[in-house]
């Protein structure tokens, strides 16, 4: 969403009971108590209206630009999630007394907080920047880093950005193309690059399918290897015949058994190695998928020795 100022005035959400409205508290964001995540001044899903530090702003429909982005980014994220987290576009969360607003996209705990008895607050946030001004995307920045929610991005679609919030700083510090944002909500790091091109989002999200374990995915990989498996035995046939049939045949099982015993390895290897050190580096992995069967057979044995994944490609 682009939000537009619309001056001071304020729609705040009917009371709860009685129907008049509510009464606006102090816009004071930093204090200690904050009120519940889904306790709103606004009413989602019937105005457009948002309020960030007490200001009423309203969150109008996109242009191209942003809209564009927006199915993106949506798109790359969501296989990127871990197990046990869940993304929502739009999502309206009561930052601070005076703040109630939404982000383009929000990463939270799937689930209720046991401490509060409602959803969890958001754990990473992105927002999409076109029209929107500077002061309302810096001030929900601050707002939702002193609400506790861990990470802000913002993705600058007219000079084709991507930043970080940085309460240090003060500001939304640029992240280069080939940086990847890692964290514990994701399965594998997003390249900054894939938030930016489609192209890019693509492979990545094959790449977070597969990471994950995806039915489909591992459906064609293993269609995959019976091709091979397939493609061995004929093979092996068609050098049979020339050279003798049983002996061709053969052949071919057994070219067929040794790719489809490497292919196996590789997965039980990467299996082993999430397991004992945590996700495995992409330069690794491609180190992994290239190995001959002798040089998996290598690793398998070392990775009960083994301190560090470096430790265990030495030599």
């Amino acid at each position: 969403m682009d939000p537009k100022p619309t001056g001071a005035a304020l729609l705040l959400a009917p009371a709860a009971r009685g129907g008049a409205a509510a009464k606006l508290p102090p816009a004071d964001t930093r204090r200690a108590h904050f009120p519940a995540v889904d306790e709103h001044l606004v009413a989602p899903e019937v105005t457009r209206d948002e309020l960030i530090r007490g200001r009423k702003v309203v969150a109008a429909p996109a242009l191209e630009p942003h809209a564009e982005q927006q199915v993106r980014l949506d798109f790359l994220i969501a296989p990127h999630l871990r197990p046990g987290y869940i993304g929502a576009a739009d999502l309206i969360t009561r930052v601070a007394e005076g703040s109630d607003f939404a982000t383009d996209l929000s990463i939270r705990r799937a689930g209720t907080d046991p401490a509060t008895g409602r959803r969890y607050l958001e754990e990473l946030s992105f927002e999409i920047v076109n029209e929107q001004s500077m002061r309302d995307v810096r001030e929900k920045a601050e707002d939702l880093l002193a609400r506790g929610v861990r990470r802000v991005f913002a993705l600058f679609v007219k000079r084709d950005e991507v930043a970080e919030w940085s309460a240090a700083e003060g500001r939304f510090v640029p992240l280069t193309p080939d940086a990847t944002i890692e964290d514990p909500c994701l399965v594998r790091p997003v390249p900054v690059r894939a938030l930016l091109d489609g192209a890019a989002a693509e492979r990545e999200v094959v790449r977070a399918l597969e990471r994950k374990g995806n039915p489909e995915i591992e459906a064609i990989k293993a269609r995959e290897r019976q091709a091979a498996l397939d493609e061995g035995r004929r093979a092996g046939l068609d050098e049979g015949r020339r050279a003798g049939l049983d002996e061709g045949r053969r052949a071919g099982l057994d070219e067929g058994r040794r790719a489809g015993l490497d292919e196996g390895q590789r997965a039980v290897l990467l299996r082993q190695l999430r397991t004992r050190f945590g996700e495995v580096p992409e330069a690794r992995r491609e180190q992994i998928l290239a190995a001959s069967g002798e040089r998996l057979a290598v690793w398998a044995e070392r990775i009960l020795a083994a301190r560090t994944l470096d430790e265990l490609f030495e030599g």
